[in-house]
């Protein structure tokens, strides 16, 4: 997959020389992207299973190679640093008011009413240490901004950033979650011993 094939709806960064240089990067790591990114102008973007912080070196370059621009929240504070909120702005992140009333999923869903394209990455698992249960956030976030739910597989095994069919989310969270987690088995993450339980519950096909 190219920057050339991404559809015409999704939200882009348009940096030339960032997407070349992060190509090349992909190809020295022996990565490469697999799968399609869906011609939709919103979504909530899920990357599974996050077992290290080596997937970001991964993820990363996969997403600037695309071109393909994912937001993330960070903290308000961050963007007071004199010079580091340009950067921040350009690498996607949206600052966050964790002191507002409303807490992360309605600064989310405000975000997605706001915003013509957005794509919005959200960790379901909020832990790289065998979490015990995914998170709500992303699923309630999906559900009241009206949008789907955008799968990626960081595979070790094939060593690829796959990006799975959208998942429309339904009115029941609990086998929503089932139904996400059982997409992800046969990926090989980083680490076993820390994937979190939903993931343990649909263990790696050793055949694949």
């Amino acid at each position: 997959m190219t920057t050339s094939e991404l559809p015409p709806q999704v939200p882009r960064r348009g940096g030339r020389l960032s997407r070349r240089v992060a190509a090349v990067l992909l190809r020295l790591l022996g990565w490469r992207v697999a799968g399609s990114v869906p011609d939709v102008a919103k979504c909530v973007v899920i990357a599974v299973p996050h077992t290290s912080n080596f997937d970001g070196l991964y993820v990363l370059p996969a997403l600037l190679a695309l071109d393909l621009k994912i937001s993330i929240f960070g903290k308000q504070s961050l963007f007071a640093v004199p010079g580091l909120a340009a950067f921040l702005r350009w690498a996607g992140v949206m600052p966050l008011d964790r002191a507002h009333a409303g807490g992360v999923v309605d600064e989310a869903v405000a975000s997605f009413r706001r915003s013509e394209r957005l794509f919005l990455g959200i960790s379901p698992e909020g832990t790289r240490h065998a979490a015990p249960k995914w998170k709500s956030g992303y699923w309630r976030i999906a559900r009241g901004a009206g949008v789907p739910i955008l799968p990626v597989a960081i595979d070790y095994a094939r060593r690829e950033v796959l990006f799975l069919p959208l998942f429309a989310p339904s009115a029941d969270m609990a086998a929503d979650h089932a139904a996400l987690a059982a997409l992800f088995r046969g990926v090989e993450p980083k680490h076993r011993h820390r994937l979190s339980l939903p993931l343990r519950e649909h263990p790696i096909n050793e055949t694949d």
